[in-house]
């Protein structure tokens, strides 16, 4: 009798062994470990593609439509206002750029993914229809003649809202090293303080490109 428990406790041990090898409970994981489990490096690569597709080819057939068919943009843009022109290329790159903040805060989330591949697709879009570059007041000279400040006003927006982020940027960082952890401005790095922030920064920006007479400028 004692010796069939014996084999039984042994048989029972074995396979214990056995099962261990295969299968870690989590519970002893580190978390650098649960975390490797956890990656799918091949969502990642296919991400990282899909923002190359969506910087790369927008811009270059937004290009292309403005340098082929100058005339049907020109009737198309002449349609809306400078002012609404920025605010549409403001906003698109708002879009993006909240969409990429929700990337790295959510990153295991596949809906923020998709909204900032489209905006980033759509930012894009606007900045090669409009010959967004560092030069772009001569280029849009040169291609839309005196109609070029409508193409300017999209590329003042979408200017605006990378400079307002990047002060943002810039502020939040600042708040992070220089101010002292007991200040009441150590609320602004909170979540919707943070957020509310930089949406009076993009605000101020944008207000800069409306009322500064940046928009008269051809």
């Amino acid at each position: 009798m004692g010796s069939e428990q014996t084999q039984g406790s042994e048989r029972a041990h074995a396979n214990m062994s056995e099962k261990s090898k295969g299968e870690i409970p989590d519970s002893r994981l580190s978390l650098a470990d649960i975390e490797r489990r956890q990656s799918n490096p091949a969502s990642w690569i296919a991400f990282i593609a899909l923002i190359l597709v969506a910087i790369i080819a927008p811009y270059g057939y937004g290009r292309y439509i403005a340098l082929r068919h100058t005339q049907g943009i020109i009737s198309r843009l002449n349609m809306i206002e400078a002012p609404g022109i920025a605010v549409i290329g403001w906003m698109v790159t708002v879009v993006t750029l909240i969409a990429l903040a929700m990337c790295v805060l959510e990153s295991k989330s596949w809906w923020w993914r998709t909204i900032f591949i489209v905006a980033l697709s759509s930012e894009q879009f606007i900045s090669g229809l409009c010959l967004l570059k560092m030069s772009f007041w001569y280029g849009t000279y040169v291609v839309f003649g005196k109609y070029a400040y409508l193409a300017n006003a999209a590329n003042l927006g979408v200017i605006s809202a990378a400079l307002g982020a990047a002060a943002f940027a810039f502020l939040f960082v600042a708040i992070l090293v220089i101010v002292r952890k007991d200040s009441p401005l150590n609320a602004l790095t909170h979540s919707w303080s943070a957020m509310a922030l930089f949406f009076v920064i993009e605000l101020v920006a944008l207000g800069i490109v409306l009322f500064g007479g940046l928009l008269t400028i051809v």
